[in-house]
Formats: structure tokens, sequence, C-alpha cells
């Protein structure tokens, strides 16, 4: 049986933090002040949360933006802890970050979006963590780069952290009406199945950017089996120093909590069990239909390709390649698949398609 890559993680339910349905943490922002955080506290009592959550360093794009009370609002945290009994985390960008955490007793530290694409950063603050016993969270980077995600968790373990997991906020991409930063379900499932221990938290508030749109997501991580949520509340959202428009009030936050459905990865339920069999035989059927369908779309590829050889013409068309994509994702639509699944796909296909026209005939069986 093959072993798969860190899989001495620890789970998360032994870091020693309190989990009841799953990892919650909530919390606003930015810190602003003491009295700001001990009012988003205190609306949060009574909820099941693993840790209460503030930005202490705020990178923001902008300069002349709200960036954060630094250092001596970790003061102001320790009192949160102390008062309320709730475990604190932040987001740490530099070594001096870490240190200061671990001076002021902050239970869990995070790596931001911006941080996490920069290995001479990453592995800065993993040298820093070398011998703490500290949960440490890693946010995925800004662009949709799975290999940097991963980079990072591997410097971090490297470095003999056990207590790791990964925050997924969405990705910047180029188009988008809907969310802040769209979630692309497809990476962090792709880092789950490569590495299955790893815990892996969701961040809705980035996400969405907005807070009417944060339980529906919330509710699709949860369904996609995520250990846990990182939701931003703030005691008056409307003047919040920071990202007003997608943090819930506390109100909002419980009654988000009281609709919420944790589901299992399987149930005990003998019809359910006969049924998923049942569909999961088509779906293979189906599977198997889709890779001939897609090896005979690769053979005709391929003879186009040797018929542009032989006549001198480019490999890449793309008058021709405009044309598939308008038809294909004005069908794909019609027939209910997202405009940006069916762009995706077409745009793999094509890439595949260049690659098989810049070969030489395959005769293997068909």
């Amino acid at each position: 049986m093959s072993v798969h890559p860190m899989s001495d993680l620890l789970p998360i339910r032994q870091w020693g933090l309190p989990i009841e349905r799953f990892f919650l943490c909530a919390g606003p922002c930015s810190a602003e002040s003491p009295e700001q955080l001990l009012a988003a506290a205190e609306g949060l009592q009574g909820c099941p949360l693993t840790l209460f959550r503030a930005g202490i360093w705020k990178p923001r794009t902008h300069p002349g933006s709200f960036e954060g009370h630094g250092i001596k609002a970790l003061s102001w945290l320790r009192r949160v802890k102390e008062e309320t009994g709730f475990p604190v985390g932040v987001e740490v960008a530099e070594p001096a970050h870490v240190q200061a955490c671990l001076k002021h007793g902050i239970d869990v530290m995070w790596i931001g979006a911006r941080t996490t694409p920069n290995p001479f950063a990453v592995q800065a603050l993993a040298d820093n963590l070398r011998g703490t016993d500290r949960p440490v969270l890693v946010k995925n980077p800004v662009s949709p780069d799975l290999g940097l995600w991963i980079g990072a968790v591997e410097r971090l373990y490297n470095a003999g952290l056990r207590k790791i997991g990964v925050i997924h906020r969405g990705f910047a991409v180029a188009e988008t009406e809907l969310y802040r930063n769209p979630p692309l379900w497809r990476i962090p499932i792709e880092l789950k199945r490569r590495f299955p221990v790893i815990p892996i938290i969701c961040d809705p508030s980035h996400m969405c950017g907005r807070a009417d749109m944060i339980f529906p997501v919330a509710q699709e991580a949860l369904d996609l089996l995520y250990d846990g949520l990182m939701v931003e509340v703030h005691h008056d959202p409307a003047k919040a120093l920071s990202d007003a428009r997608q943090q819930l009030t506390p109100e909002q936050f419980k009654g988000m909590l009281d609709r919420l459905k944790v589901t299992t990865e399987t149930s005990p339920n003998q019809r359910y069990q006969t049924r998923m069999e049942q569909l999961r035989h088509e779906i293979d059927h189906v599977d198997e239909r889709i890779i001939d369908l897609l090896r005979k779309r690769m053979d005709i590829v391929q003879a186009m390709g040797e018929c542009k050889r032989r006549n001198q013409v480019s490999t890449l068309q793309p008058e021709r390649w405009r044309e598939v994509m308008a038809t294909r994702l004005a069908k794909g639509v019609h027939k209910g698949f997202s405009l940006e699944f069916l762009s995706q796909l077409y745009e793999v296909i094509h890439e595949e398609a260049i690659r098989w026209q810049e070969r030489p005939l395959f005769r293997g069986d068909e």
C-alpha cells in the first residue's frame, strides 16, 4: 500500500483547539480598536467557535488604505482571549510577526494569499516557526497556481511542523461577475486528492466579497467535505475600516450557523448505497464513451495536422478557433453548462489538439 505524502500530519481535531461540528473561525477583518474587538467577540458568545480572528497587519493593494495597528493590537487580542476564552489567530507575513505572535500567546497563525506565492517569504516564516507547536494555515495564492500552494505547505512541513492546514479563499481571475475571488473548486479538490490528510478551511468572505452570498458558498464547502469555515464578522460592518461589504453581523452569523448542514462521505442506508452503486456504474460507462470520443476527435485532428504540413499551413488557425469557441459555448450554455466550465474545457481540448497535430501519426490499438 502506497503512503500518501505528508501522511503524518496531525488531524485537525488533534490540534488542541475546541471543535464541535467543524472548525469554525470568525471575527472582524481588521482589529480596529480594543472596544471593537471585544464587541465582536461578545457578539459571538454562545457560538461553537474554534478560533477568534482579526487582521493585525493588513497588506492592502493601495497605500493609504487602513493597514492595521500592528503589534499593539496583539495585546487587544490577548484580552479577548482572557475575557471570552476563545483561542485567537492572526495572519503573519514576516518573521517579526511570528515572533510577536509567539510572545503574545497567539494560538493559530496563517500565511496570507499575497505571501504564499513568495518562496523566500514562506521559507523565512517556516524557519521562525521551526520547533513550535502552533497550528499554521496557508491561504491559497492569489493566482490559481496549485504548485505554489503546495510548495508553501511543503516548506512548513520540512521545518518540522505537523499541525498544518490550508485556507481556500478563492482566486483572482481576469473576468468575474459573481464572485470577488471565484472559488475554482477543482484546485482545492486536486490538492485534497494529492494530500488526503490535509485539513481544508473555506473562507467564503473573501470569495464572495458580499455578505448576502456567504451562506450558499459556506454550505457548498461543507458539502465538499471541507473541515471548517473562516468567516469575517464585525459588530457594525457598515463602519468597518476594511472589507465592510463582506462582513456579517454576529446575529447574521448565528443565523447562518443554524441553517448550515454538515454532510458525510457516505450513509449506512442500504437503499442509498445500492442506488449510488448503480449511478456510479452509469458514470463509468459515460466516461468510457467520453474517452473514446476524445480519442476519435484527436485522430481527426492528427489527420488535419498531416494535411496542414503537406500544404505548409500553420497548425494554429485563429479564425477557425474563434468559430469553434463561439458555437460550442453557445450550444453548451443552452444545454445548461456554465460558460466558465465550457471555456476551460475547450481551451484544454484545443491545447491537446495542437499537441496531437504536431506529432507523427499514432498507429496504436483503438
